[in-house]
């Protein structure tokens, strides 16, 4: 087992092959949008994919089970469609602390989104603008120590994020009182930052502790453990383990 900084212990080796096999997945969907071979090159993928799918399905979690790798406490999430490792969905973007770059409060991620993500002919899906900023947002509200479910998301769109270029994603606390934090962040051309194409403005709000049991009731970490939580993140935590 590996000690992780940010949570708790992992398999090493496990992670290791599941962000391998998440790299390969993402690789495979870039390439299944863009390639031109032939309908019977297509036929011939298409079934060894469908073998693979077959060994992988061999043993499964129900959607109520967390991943082994999973820290929820952390926001380690491997298989999350913005910036889990093991998805084949996500782009995938890794946020950080914009500290470094003076920019306290504020976290920050670069990304570049191929045509698997594509809306209007050459740009970004606005839908996906949405999913990213919602990640970005969240982020912020938790680097800043505030926890909460999206009550509320806005966007604007100001020019379209073309695709298969460098953007930065920002967003920052704007403000937080009680159980509500409101967030905002943008996405930018990463030539260009201080020109925002995508402005997002969330409202984050903890639920009600009767709530938050009754919405992660059924929730369990990799072994079955469940413990009523204290707050959206640690459904699974054994009372007393976290802080």
């Amino acid at each position: 087992m590996t000690p992780d900084v940010e949570g708790a212990p992992y398999d090493p080796e496990l992670m290791a092959a599941v962000a391998d096999l998440g790299e390969a997945l993402r690789g495979l969907v870039d390439a299944s949008v863009r390639t031109t071979v032939p309908p019977s090159e297509l036929r011939d993928v298409a079934a060894v994919v469908r073998t693979a799918r077959e060994r992988l399905a061999v043993r499964t979690r129900p959607a109520t089970r967390l991943s082994e790798l999973d820290d929820p406490v952390t926001f380690r999430r491997v298989y999350n469609p913005v910036n889990g490792v093991g998805s084949a969905l996500a782009p995938p973007v890794h946020f950080r602390s914009a500290s470094d770059d003076g920019e306290d409060g504020t976290v920050v991620a670069e990304a570049s989104f191929g045509p698997a993500y594509e809306g209007p002919p050459g740009f970004l899906h606005g839908g996906m603008s949405g999913l990213v900023m919602d990640q970005a947002l969240g982020a912020a509200a938790i680097r800043a120590g505030l926890w909460g479910m999206t009550a509320r998301l806005e966007l604007d769109y100001r020019r379209p994020v073309p695709l298969d270029t460098p953007v930065v994603l920002r967003a920052a606390v704007a403000g937080s009182a009680g159980r509500k934090a409101v967030v905002t962040g943008t996405i930018a051309l990463a030539s260009a930052p201080g020109t925002p194409l995508v402005e997002a403005r969330g409202l984050f709000v903890l639920p009600r502790e009767e709530l938050r049991a009754a919405y992660f009731a059924e929730i369990t970490d990799a072994s079955g453990r469940h413990a009523s939580p204290s707050r959206p993140t640690d459904a699974t935590a054994p009372s007393g383990a976290r802080a």
